[in-house]
């Protein structure tokens, strides 16, 4: 079986499973891979670039390294092979978990519950929840959908289509070593440039490609692009712009503005302003049926792709 046909089966079959399944329940590599990385950093950190440096490359290289050995081993072994890039896709994926993140936050706001909002919303985002209120959780809420959409299912199936399993677990490692260091604290902001850096270059095209998708699948194809186009380049994050930007057009709601991340207040330029309301409750099941429209179309460009260039390859 040739490895676009591989890549295409395995990695439907880790999107499936976590569509059904979720993510693993207990030894979650990626959870495994964060001890390893928290591990390396108590040994390696100073306050300097190079030493983060190295820290990136230790961790993430590592992992590379590892996942193709894995694919090196099962190569002339199809079925083998197939089941490694689903085990993989899987574990790296996590679409459905996000999803019910956001529904658990979204129904605690619709029942009035703030308090149970407030507490669960540091499961998915670092912001601070206390001074927030309801619509303001609910923002919270959208941009996580929306940038992790990028970030937990689109970017790691781009890098798979374009590296099979070692860019599956690339793409993650890169992505959690941004998660632990690459944010702009004290300990990390010279630490952390590296990893920050790289997580920019590995998470360019899958957040294109969400936008993309976003503007096809969420219903306001012209607002989505309006937003993308004008105000994707004001956000900070050279990726997360264009993603909540087009969320925003489709949604037809306003994201951005006044945020708080561990004590630090961001005022953050407005997105979709022109054409936008207010984000409410009820949008963030919009804000999740759209990322799981948007994954599974993702699913298929790049499943695609890969069976096309292989098709060209061997024509």
């Amino acid at each position: 079986m040739r490895a676009d046909r591989i890549f295409a089966y395995g990695a439907t079959a880790g999107l499936i499973g976590d569509l059904l399944l979720g993510d693993p329940r207990r030894g979650h590599p990626v959870a495994g891979f964060g001890r390893a990385a928290a591990a390396v950093e108590r040994r390696l950190w100073r306050d300097d670039r190079g030493r983060g440096a190295l820290h990136t490359l230790v961790c993430a290289g590592g992992a590379v390294a590892a996942a193709a050995l894995a694919s090196r081993a099962v190569r002339n072994r199809p079925l083998a092979s197939t089941a490694l890039t689903a085990a993989v896709t899987w574990s790296v994926v996590g679409g459905t978990s996000l999803g019910r993140e956001a529904r658990t936050i979204g129904a605690a706001l619709a029942a009035g519950d703030l308090t149970a909002a407030r507490e669960r919303l540091p499961h998915l985002c670092g912001r601070d929840p206390q001074a927030l209120d309801g619509p303001e959780i609910a923002r919270a809420v959208v941009e996580s959908v929306a940038e992790n959409t990028s970030d937990a299912v689109v970017g790691a199936l781009v890098w798979g289509a374009l590296g099979g399993v070692p860019g599956l677990v690339g793409f993650r490692a890169v992505n959690t070593l941004d998660a632990m260091v690459g944010h702009r604290s004290p300990r990390h902001l010279h630490y952390g440039w590296a990893s920050a850096r790289l997580d920019d270059v590995a998470g360019w095209p899958g957040a294109r490609l969400t936008a993309a998708l976003a503007v096809a699948a969420g219903g306001r194809p012209g607002a989505a692009v309006r937003a993308w186009r004008a105000d994707a380049g004001r956000h900070p994050s050279p990726n997360a712009g264009p993603v909540e930007a087009a969320f925003a057009g489709a949604l037809g709601v306003r994201l951005g503005g006044t945020l708080a991340y561990g004590g630090r207040v961001e005022h953050r330029p407005v997105l979709n302003g022109a054409e936008g309301r207010a984000v409410a409750h009820g949008d963030i099941e919009r804000a999740v049926r759209l990322s799981r429209r948007v994954s599974v179309l993702a699913l298929g460009v790049c499943a695609a792709g890969r069976l096309i260039a292989g098709a060209r390859r061997t024509s």
